[in-house]
Order: C-alpha cells, then structure tokens, then sequence
C-alpha cells in the first residue's frame, strides 16, 4: 500500500467517527432485542445483513456531515461527541473525498440491499425504513432542506437515532412494522434529542460564524434550558404513560438509572462546554432498556 492509499484509507476511517458509528450498532442490536422480546426469534444472517445495509448508509451519512460542516469544524473546539473529525480542515485530503465517498457507500448499500431482498436474506419491509433513515441523514446537512443550517437538525437526528435506528433493527428480524416500537422508542428519542443540544452547544461560536442556525445559536441559554426541562421531564413522563400497554415494567424501572444524569444535565447545560452529561444520560437509558428487554 503506498503512502497515499494509506493516507486515504485512515481519512475514510477518521471521517467514518467510528465512536459514533458504534452507538449506530448499540441502538441497532436494541431494536433488535425488542423483536426478540415481541416474540421473533433471533435471524442472524438478517442480523448480519441488516448490520452491514445499515453501517454502509451510516457511513454515507457521516461523509456528508464531514463535507458540509467544513466550514464550521476548522474553527470549532472539538470533543469526542462533537466538532467533526478534523480530517478535512487538516488538509490530510481533499474536501471532494467525503462526498464522493458518500455517493460510493450509500450506493454500495442500495444494491446490497436489494440484492438481500432479492434473495430472501432480508425482507421488502426493511426497505422503507432504512430510505426514510437515508434520506433524513443526507437532508440533515445538504441541499434542498439543510435541516441542521435550519433549525431542525436536532430534531431530525433524535427521531432518526432515536426511532428509525430502533425501528430498523426490529424489522430486520419480524419483517413487519410496529407502532409499539415506535411508541417505546420515544423516550429514548428524547434523551437523545438532549444529547444534540448539548453537543451542538458546543459548536454555536463556529456555527454562527458561518451561518449554521442550530438552536443553539438561535435561542438563548436561558429558553434553551427550558426546553432541555420540559423534554427531559417529558421523557420520563412517557414512562409512566406507556407501562404496561408498550413498556414492560422492567423496562421502564431500568429506565430510571438514566434519572441522575439527566437531572446532572439539567443543572449543568449551556452552563458548561463539557456535553458529558447528556452523553451518559442517552447512552445508560439505552444500555439499561437493553439490559431489561433481555430480561423480558
């Protein structure tokens, strides 16, 4: 392998922010204990098939974030949860590499599902779900809708991870669609929803500068952690509302860890530049859910 390859497989592998893909399969596999837990016995060829569908569409998400938030990760302070992979302000490659390799994974992805579907590894119901995830990925950072440059990339990425994700995962292996999934996935859909303001928090100075309008450069701190209040308490109210009917109590008692980083998170945002909070919180819901839905 020259020099250059080299340099061209590590940027794809740094664009790719493999940290975040691996929250992509952590919320995937908990789709899939849902449908375990509903009664579908585990298929691991459609797991497998079903994985690599979705990290090839994952992937060509995550390029696209990479070449339209150009601009905003040369001058932003970055985290592990934010800021981009630096690979593109660095100059380690061309700013056309991401696109291009967004074109090129989510076309490899296409055929391989339809090829999956085809030949019976998948079933036509997944199809669906994965372009509503596709496409809502693209429009997060391109044209027409540049949803993030609008104001709604926040709540375009929550239902997208927080839905579609799960969704997609219980699919793969019942072959139909359920609304309780939906429903049960709403609480999560809002922790993760928290996990975006926070983490574009820390990116409103170079959002503002080249005029991306999250809602963290459009809102002040103050409404901002007011809405951070309401849908954090929202959350945990769904809670209450879906024990039993969508919710196993199970579920919903494992739910609780996630309680004291949240009330961390609601006490701290806008308050400090560190989106930790809101990180934990996301991910020990997640965890925990999956933990009971194991149990169930």
């Amino acid at each position: 392998m020259t020099k250059q390859s080299k340099q061209l497989v590590l940027a794809l592998w740094g664009m790719a922010r493999p940290l975040i893909m691996l929250s992509v399969v952590h919320v995937y596999v908990a789709g899939t204990l849902i449908a375990r837990a509903y009664g579908h016995p585990l298929n691991v060829a459609a797991f497998v098939c079903g994985l690599i569908v979705l990290l090839l569409v994952a992937l060509s998400i995550h390029y696209t974030n990479e070449y339209a938030d150009y601009e905003t990760d040369a001058i932003t302070q970055r985290t592990l949860f934010s800021g981009g992979s630096g690979i593109l302000p660095a100059g380690i490659v061309p700013r056309s590499v991401a696109l291009w390799a967004a074109w090129i994974t989510l076309g490899m992805g296409s055929v391989l599902v339809v090829v999956a579907i085809a030949l019976g590894a998948l079933s036509a119901a997944v199809l669906p779900v994965l372009a509503i995830g596709a496409w809502g990925g693209w429009m997060y950072s391109l044209p027409p809708l540049k949803l993030a440059w609008r104001g709604w990339g926040e709540l375009d990425n929550a239902l997208l991870g927080g839905i579609v994700l799960s969704l997609y995962g219980y699919v793969v292996q019942s072959d139909q669609f359920d609304w309780r999934v939906v429903l049960g996935c709403l609480p999560f859909t809002g922790l993760a929803f928290l996990n975006l303001l926070a983490t574009t928090w820390v990116d409103r100075r170079a959002d503002a500068q080249v005029g991306k309008r999250t809602l963290a450069t459009r809102w002040s701190p103050t409404r901002l952690r007011r809405l951070y209040t309401v849908v954090a308490l929202l959350s945990f109210g769904l809670l209450v509302l879906l024990h039993d009917h969508v919710l196993p109590p199970e579920v919903i008692a494992a739910s609780l860890l996630a309680l004291p980083f949240v009330a961390w998170g609601i006490l701290r945002y806008t308050r400090t530049e560190a989106p930790h909070h809101s990180v934990f919180a996301m991910l020990t819901l997640l965890s925990a859910q999956m933990l009971a839905w194991i149990v169930v």
